[in-house]
């Protein structure tokens, strides 16, 4: 009956009809308001919703300056009781700036099914699936074997003031589609990096010594763990012509294929130098002269180098800024101090000597600062005075140092530990007897 504002499916189906072309082909956003009740609700479908009459209108308004030539098309309605449903697809080209995004050229289509639920001639209520498919250019450039980055911003991060919005999935693809320009220069850069960190871990490793020293009364080992991005740690072993071992542990400053040359650079070059000089101090004085001129500014060097005579156990060795390396002995630990600063910040630079003597049972850990500064999961370091402590309590006969201080930290760490920068580790024993 007219009088208790009974509306047939077929006038209900005519108001939609009315409504799609008013709102959705003449762009006229007063149709908005004559079609919907004013606390109208529409539903995104899986999990989104418009909250109001006045954020579809802002909606709709976004949409005409950000895609002025789209063209929408209603393709199938069906209507029945106080439903209205009807299939539909937009296309259009982003010509207009879209929360922020400037204007691509992209070409989008979407598709859609939408019910209205209507009273007295007016929506209530709404329930909305939207598909929207890649740009043809993205399209095209996947076709021709290009990739893009599947990452991208979350419309639930994205600030839209006045509209109150609740995250859309449809939100999501269509900047998703927009951006595709930037998630494939994302994707070629991340490929550079990762290839450019394929080559830096090969140099290193090609660069690592094959072989330990095997010396009758003492036992060498040695532990190396990249972190993901690789950085400058080495370590090398010298064997002289009359017996004597010289050890190196460095550190290159940063990480990737920067660390990687200028950590071959001085391994080069000590490795050259050590040929007509025999004390330590004067090796790194040469190396640092010539690393000032070789490497960036603001890149450095730390390392240390030792000489060890195996029949006396007597160990000679300057530091140029590096980890302080461990010495345990009679069931204590102590570091093995000399004065020097990092190679290649600065000529002119001098490193103090010092020596010292391993007796049976004494043993010396060198190391790199990636294992000292590793993080606990509330944020705690691993830090020198634990590393020492350890090293006093380690029985020598039982298991290896280098094996007994990763357990330790693995245990420190926790699981899912993500490693934050380079691990090495050289241990120097003497035997008991």
């Amino acid at each position: 009956m007219r009088g208790e504002y009974t509306v047939s499916a077929q006038e209900n189906e005519a108001l939609v009809r009315r409504y799609f072309e008013e709102a959705w082909i003449r762009r006229n956003l007063a149709a908005v308001d004559e079609f919907m009740v004013p606390d109208y609700i529409e539903h995104q479908i899986p999990d989104g919703r418009l909250t109001s009459r006045d954020s579809l209108k802002q909606l709709l308004a976004m949409y005409y300056r950000a895609f002025p030539d789209m063209k929408s098309v209603l393709h199938d309605i069906l209507a029945q009781g106080d439903r209205v449903m009807y299939r539909w697809s937009v296309s259009a080209t982003h010509l207009g700036d879209w929360l922020g995004i400037p204007p691509t050229g992209n070409h989008m289509t979407a598709t859609g099914i939408t019910i209205y639920r209507i009273t007295r001639s007016k929506a209530v209520e709404g329930w909305s699936s939207v598909a929207i498919s890649r740009s043809e250019e993205e399209q095209q450039w996947l076709f021709e074997g290009g990739t893009t980055d599947e990452a991208y911003s979350e419309s639930g991060d994205i600030s839209l003031p006045g509209l109150g919005l609740e995250r859309s999935p449809a939100f999501d693809t269509l900047i998703r589609n927009l951006t595709w320009r930037f998630r494939a220069a994302e994707a070629r850069e991340r490929e550079r990096i990762e290839q450019e960190l394929q080559v830096a871990r090969q140099i290193q490793q090609e660069l690592l010594p094959e072989t330990i020293p095997e010396l009758e009364g003492w036992r060498i080992a040695a532990y190396y763990e990249p972190a993901r991005e690789v950085g400058g740690d080495f370590y090398d072993f010298l064997e002289f012509p009359d017996g004597r071992i010289g050890l190196v542990v460095g550190d290159a400053t940063g990480h990737g294929m920067p660390a990687a040359l200028v950590m071959a650079t001085t391994r080069g070059m000590l490795r050259a130098v050590v040929q007509s000089l025999e004390s330590p101090g004067e090796v790194l004085a040469r190396v640092n002269e010539a690393l000032v001129a070789d490497i960036p500014p603001s890149t450095f060097v730390t390392c240390f180098y030792c000489v060890l005579d195996p029949e006396s156990g007597r160990l000679v060795y300057a530091n140029a800024g590096h980890n302080l390396p461990c010495r345990r002995y009679d069931g204590q630990a102590d570091e093995l101090r000399a004065r020097g600063m990092p190679l290649g910040l600065m000529t002119g630079m001098t490193y103090e000597e010092k020596e010292a003597v391993l007796e049976a049972g004494d043993s010396t850990l060198f190391y790199s600062d990636g294992f000292v500064e590793a993080h606990d999961p509330q944020g705690e370091m691993f830090g020198v005075p634990q590393l020492r402590r350890l090293l006093a309590e380690h029985d020598a006969e039982e298991s290896s140092l280098a094996g007994f201080l990763m357990d330790k930290l693995r245990s420190f760490t926790g699981y899912g530990w993500e490693q934050e920068d380079d691990i090495t580790l050289v241990t120097l024993q003497r035997s008991a007897q």
